[in-house]
């Protein structure tokens, strides 16, 4: 096949959304393909379910991935995340708060995962003053394990797109105090309510598979079956 040039003289290889075709080069020669389908795309409950968990998903991870967060299980750090992600309640969201970036804060969305024994971590209080609190014990932490604390925040970009942004940083074992023998984080944050977190073991390569744990419960309103119904309605409907 001959190579084409685009009407300002420059080639283009890749996908061409205005002409729906995608140009490729096989065995020397330039192929252009269409990059759409003649039919209507299907869609079922459960088709419309798996494409919002994996959008919520995928909107969770962009911003997590600012913070260059370890999965050292899996083949990439993104595939390990999606695939513990997946266990979480599918979130509704409409379209016109979903956009690109919408995301919803919940307990257990993963931070990390790694070969190090897991830190069970639960908020409470000590002495009266809100705490993250866990059960890594004291007597046990060797000098050169690092703890990375993961905190994440529901925000509203905008009124109606609502949106998980993500902080990390090393916490010096001098800011842990000792509970009962074991280890807590204390401050009047952890009451946070829009707030969650994780506390992640690192040891050289190797880390702690964590989870955040939040009081925030602003998105169970988008897991019920009103919402399910409202977002496929926003998006054009689902097939019985």
């Amino acid at each position: 096949m001959k190579k084409e040039q685009s009407p300002m003289g420059v080639e283009i290889i890749g996908r061409i959304p205005s002409l729906a075709v995608t140009r490729y080069i096989r065995n020397g020669s330039v192929v252009t393909r269409k990059s759409y389908s003649d039919g209507r795309r299907s869609n079922t409950l459960r088709q419309f379910s798996q494409r919002q968990r994996m959008r919520h998903s995928i909107a969770l991870w962009k911003e997590l991935a600012l913070w260059a967060p370890m999965f050292t299980e899996g083949k990439t750090a993104y595939h390990r995340f999606l695939s513990l992600a997946n266990q979480l309640p599918v979130i509704y969201l409409p379209k016109n708060k979903s956009g690109v970036e919408g995301s919803l804060l919940m307990p257990d969305i993963p931070v990390s995962e790694g070969t190090l024994q897991p830190i069970q971590q639960r908020l409470g209080e000590v002495d009266g003053t809100p705490a993250l609190i866990t059960d890594r014990k004291a007597a046990d932490v060797r000098p050169h394990e690092v703890f990375l604390l993961y905190t994440a925040e529901q925000q509203f970009q905008r009124e109606d797109c609502p949106m998980v942004s993500f902080r990390m940083r090393v916490v010096k074992q001098s800011e842990l105090v000792e509970v009962d023998g074991c280890l807590a984080l204390v401050g009047e944050e952890f009451a946070d309510e829009m707030k969650g977190w994780a506390l992640v073991r690192v040891m050289g390569k190797n880390c702690s598979t964590q989870g955040l744990v939040t009081h925030c419960r602003y998105y169970e309103q988008f897991t019920t079956e009103k919402a399910l119904k409202a977002a496929a309605k926003s998006y054009g409907g689902i097939k019985n």
